[in-house]
């Protein structure tokens, strides 16, 4: 049914370029317009009330309409709504939220610098690679290694490092100097019989070969997700994370971990990297930092990085980058209230406890005629769909089964994310058992319906 004159769906589709959609499909079938949300659900303007199964975008870690964040974003628009961080200024939520993140960092950290989204801040990553290795009198040292299926962002550079096809076609990217290596997704890439540990060593393997390849004196860096997010949920194999960074000691290459989904509490820890027992030199927060409630990121570099930055910048007079916006006052006194909020009830401990549930409860799928593999880790999870369990393999187009089975999913009233064939989960780390419950059971019936409508009923 076409969306009525003058209404927000009918005005949607005449002014809004979405992200991450089909244009023309939407000129087709038009939005659903989203008007509240509360704790872990969202309601839309029809009323219809859903669990937000993915925090929004991986991202709401306090859940929806948290006064205290509401409040904490009045009394600083109040006294000081807007004041920048260039040339030698400063205001007090922006040198708070940096001491503390320097005080969360699971390694040693030395300095943040802000920006407004994690592909803002991966993309600076990149210039700061080259800004280095150039202070450093190595201007050949500026390639980026990073992963098939890794998501950094979409910005030129970022879009780049991000290893997935869609971000790469039609923008001619990826660019000069970003490299991908294999995959570590042992149920998809592994060879038959290959054990977690095995395939791990071919990864860091791959890895090396590669740096060979290029000549280890021309990498700056390998950047990665501690757990891939958007790339379909991939856990990594065992042993993995310890052998990759043996290859990058083994060539004095810096290690990127991006947080960005990982970071403040989704794996049950604080952060990924302390997770996988990740040493970073560079760590991307962004998402949880502010429960998205505001537009928010960071980079954060160890002494090692800054250094040669700050000679540098020194050298030439002043370090050249930054947003309007960077550090925003608003942004970041919301930042401290959610990280409060996170540390007071306990987030972390609660995202541990109940991401016990969800994985388990998941998992009582494994044995369903459409799910091929069920993986994650704290709250987040993927359920990989297939019709050939065997082969590993989903009907054509690739997409196609994982979107029939969102949209029945998010008809009965739970909301998750149709990663190719993979459905995502990444609930608000406030989730209770009860509501873990109905996910996972919502999730039954969807692939229920779905494999009737397929003649493969269980």
């Amino acid at each position: 049914m076409p969306p009525l004159p003058n209404s927000i769906e009918a005005r949607d589709i005449a002014f809004h370029l979405h992200p991450y959609t089909n244009a023309r499909r939407h000129e087709e079938i038009g939005p659903i317009v989203m008007a509240k949300g509360d704790g872990v659900y969202v309601e839309d303007v029809d009323g219809k009330r859903y669990i937000e199964a993915m925090a929004g975008l991986w991202s709401v870690a306090v859940g929806f309409s948290e006064k205290r964040l509401v409040e904490a974003a009045s009394r600083q628009m109040a006294e000081l709504p807007y004041y920048h961080a260039f040339t030698h200024k400063t205001h007090a939520p922006v040198v708070d939220l940096a001491e503390k993140l320097i005080q969360l960092a699971p390694v040693p950290m030395s300095k943040v610098h802000f920006t407004n989204s994690g592909s803002e801040a991966n993309d600076l990553i990149v210039k700061l690679l080259r800004y280095r290795a150039n202070g450093m009198g190595e201007p050949h040292r500026k390639k980026i290694i990073s992963r098939l299926r890794g998501y950094h962002g979409v910005t030129l550079a970022s879009a780049s490092l991000t290893g997935l096809p869609n971000n790469h076609r039609s923008f001619d990217l990826p660019m000069e100097g970003i490299l991908h290596t294999t995959c570590p997704h042992h149920w998809r890439e592994a060879h038959e019989g290959e054990s977690e540990e095995a395939f791990a060593t071919r990864c860091a393997d791959d890895l090396e070969a590669m740096i060979a390849a290029e000549g280890p004196e021309t990498i700056a860096a390998f950047i990665a997700e501690p757990l891939m997010g958007a790339g379909g949920v991939v856990v990594p194999p065992a042993t993995y994370w310890e052998k990759v960074q043996a290859v990058l000691r083994r060539h004095d290459i810096l290690l990127v971990a991006d947080e960005v989904i990982c970071g403040f509490g989704r794996t049950g820890e604080m952060f990924g990297s302390t997770y996988y027992d990740m040493k970073p030199d560079i760590m991307t927060v962004s998402k949880a930092l502010s429960s998205s409630y505001l537009p928010i990121s960071a980079v954060l570099v160890n002494e090692r990085v800054y250094g040669p930055i700050a000679d540098e910048s020194a050298k030439i007079g002043t370090f050249g980058h930054g947003f309007t916006t960077s550090g925003h006052p608003v942004a970041a006194a919301v930042a401290l209230e959610n990280l409060k909020i996170i540390e007071e009830r306990d987030l972390v401990a609660n995202a541990r406890e109940r991401g016990v549930r969800l994985q388990a409860g998941l998992r009582t799928l494994s044995d369903h005629p459409l799910v091929g593999e069920v993986r994650g880790v704290g709250l987040i999870a993927g359920v990989e769909l297939v019709t050939d369990k065997k082969a590993r393999i989903a009907v054509q187009p690739p997409g196609a089964l994982a979107a029939r089975a969102f949209g029945l999913i998010q008809e009965r009233g739970v909301i998750s994310r149709a990663i190719g064939d993979t459905l995502a989960f990444c609930p608000p780390l406030i989730i209770d058992d009860s509501q873990i419950d109905t996910i996972v059971e919502t999730v039954r019936l969807g692939l229920d319906e779905l494999a009737g409508e397929m003649g493969m009923g269980r």
